[in-house]
């Protein structure tokens, strides 16, 4: 609820308004006179904070128009619920698509020499787990998944919005390397604060032998070292840094150009969103498996300088973009609703707050209304 501050006058009858001329005394200086006399003048202004609860909505209003009651709820705390939701939702619906992507991308790694093969195909992949693992098999490793895409989530949007307010101009516009700025450094906060989890859930998923995420981090710190859990780091915000940049500052841009009636759409959302994923993902896949091998254990590759031309040697620049056909099924669809969801919240949490300011006024209005006699 609004606050308002109150300016309060005391009217104190031992002060008397000074009647000087040019050149008389002032009253500071006929106050430090009187106090100098041993007089008790005195004199206060304060400031105060005033709540207008009366003009507060009742309880019959709030549920007559329930959309007030989101304007009660924290911004910060509405916009991390519905990035976290989402992003739980469309992980866990997308969670087989991802682990056929991770089986894709690490193949030439898990097989080393023992197998000819250095790739396996969409389909092999889909058999390979179904025939060892059934159909539990396809959400393996998806819990440190989900654990992960909450706080991720959360601080991505939040730090996307914070660093999109530190980027503005003298003029309080927001210029295109803003936004990419500002997307960029938000793709790099998520993914720094949640990469150990990150590794983990590929370990779990592409590693046999392990069953809880508490086993495999065991005995990474054991064998590994605590090094082990930022294993791939530098690529990870490499590829994170351009993805999201391109993502929301396309779909920030797309969104704007359209006519003010299609941008509160939800159709219009998700198309948007759609398209800024489409063309981020074709931009940085390749990164994303050069990260994904770099976090294997008993990698080759120290850098990227080396990954990269590692992985063309092996398998040729195909190689680079392994697991692409699933990754861009999952991730598509994963970010539209992602995005699509933040930018519902958003508006919903910018109606709510009209509505209730409505709420404010018509009872203001009502209450200073003049009482008939």
């Amino acid at each position: 609820m609004r606050e308002e501050g109150v300016l309060v006058w005391r009217r104190i009858p031992s002060l008397e308004r000074s009647q000087r001329g040019f050149g008389e005394a002032t009253e500071e200086e006929q106050w430090r006179e009187k106090w100098r006399a041993g007089g008790s003048a005195f004199a206060c202004v304060s400031i105060g904070e005033k709540r207008e609860k009366e003009f507060e909505p009742t309880s019959e209003q709030l549920l007559k128009h329930p959309l007030a009651l989101l304007a009660f709820v924290p911004k910060d705390a509405a916009l991390f619920a519905a990035g976290a939701i989402a992003g739980v939702a469309a992980k866990t619906v997308t969670a087989p698509l991802d682990r056929i992507k991770l089986l894709m991308q690490t193949h030439g790694v898990r097989v080393g020499q023992e197998s000819a093969k250095k790739a396996i195909s969409f389909i092999e992949a889909i058999t390979l787990i179904s025939k060892e693992e059934g159909i539990k098999g396809y959400w393996k490793g998806n819990l440190p998944q989900v654990i992960r895409i909450i706080p991720y989530s959360a601080v991505q949007l939040f730090a996307y919005e914070t660093y999109k307010k530190l980027f503005r101009g003298e003029d309080g516009e927001l210029s295109i390397v803003g936004r990419l700025a500002a997307g960029a450094f938000a793709g790099m906060t998520s993914t720094f604060v949640t990469y150990p989890l990150d590794v983990l859930r590929l370990r779990l998923a592409v590693e046999p032998g392990y069953r809880t995420m508490s086993e495999v981090a065991l005995n990474m710190l054991r064998d590994e070292g605590i090094a082990s859990f930022y294993k791939g780091l530098g690529p990870s915000l490499l590829g994170i840094a351009p993805y999201i940049a391109v993502n929301f500052c396309i779909f920030d841009l797309v969104k704007k150009s359209l006519p003010e009636k299609y941008q509160k759409r939800t159709e219009a959302s998700l198309a948007t969103a759609l398209v800024s994923a489409t063309l981020a993902t074709l931009m940085c896949y390749p990164l994303d498996t050069v990260r994904r091998q770099m976090q294997m254990r008993g990698t080759p590759y120290k850098t990227v300088l080396d990954a990269f031309p590692g992985i063309v040697a092996r398998d040729g620049f195909i190689g680079l973009y392994r697991g692409f056909v699933p990754n861009a099924l999952k991730s598509l669809p994963s970010s539209s609703i992602r995005l699509t969801t933040f930018d519902t919240v958003k508006g919903l949490i910018a109606a709510s707050e009209k509505e209730l300011k409505r709420i404010v006024e018509e009872n203001r209005e009502r209450q200073n209304q003049p009482t008939s006699t």
